[in-house]
């Protein structure tokens, strides 16, 4: 992984100050380098995949349609799942819309819509004692177009079948209000998994990673 330079640099400071005001300390020395090689090993793909695929849910933003906030950004919750049959990663997106919902019509008129995952999804974060907007609690936030799914494309039994399997309740959803199938068309993704800034990380390299 390419050296980051603002890392570095703030390494120096920080070196910098500490032998100006406090002298040296080997300790500190020994916690600024540790957290500097922990952020050099940090996988941005792999940690964005292990995000979705241990999510059960993950926020969605889209450009609302709704006439008493319409052009406003709308925040909503979607059940996912990325799992192939057997429980394993696929890094797919897959998730169940309905137009009686906000997303439904909203990506319907603009097809952009961006999901977010956070280690604090499954309270990794809180039983490290790490808060949720610390940059050290993970997150990754993935943008790309909902695609809806063919009921008579070969995949789509196989989908379906793994998403119910995670989401039981959604045979409900389908029979009473009309949720279809969906997956997210990765265009991009950001992910935050340390002091410094996100990282920028291609579909190709997310769905490169074996997790």
């Amino acid at each position: 992984m390419n050296t980051c330079p603002a890392l570095l640099m703030a390494l120096a400071f920080a070196c910098l100050a500490l032998s100006q005001t406090q002298g040296y300390s080997a300790s500190e020395d020994a916690r600024i380098i540790s957290e500097y090689k922990r952020e050099m090993e940090l996988n941005h793909a792999k940690i964005a995949r292990q995000l979705v695929h241990r999510a059960n849910w993950a926020a969605v933003g889209s450009i609302s349609t709704n006439k008493i906030v319409e052009d406003y950004p709308m925040v909503n919750i979607v059940s996912i799942d990325d799992s192939d049959a057997n429980g394993n990663s696929t890094g797919k997106i897959r998730f169940l819309l309905t137009d009686l919902d906000f997303t439904g019509p909203d990506w319907e008129k603009n097809n952009k819509v961006t999901l977010m995952f956070t280690e604090e999804q499954t309270l990794n974060c809180k039983n490290h004692g790490k808060d949720p907007m610390e940059p050290t609690c993970a997150r990754s936030m993935i943008s790309g177009q909902v695609q809806r799914f063919d009921k008579s494309d070969r995949s789509y039994k196989p989908a379906l079948d793994a998403y119910i399997k995670r989401h039981p309740s959604a045979n409900n959803w389908i029979k009473a209000h009309n949720f279809y199938l969906c997956e997210l068309i990765i265009r991009n993704i950001f992910v935050l998994d340390f002091y410094g800034g996100p990282h920028q990380v291609t579909a190709s390299d997310y769905y490169a990673v074996q997790v």
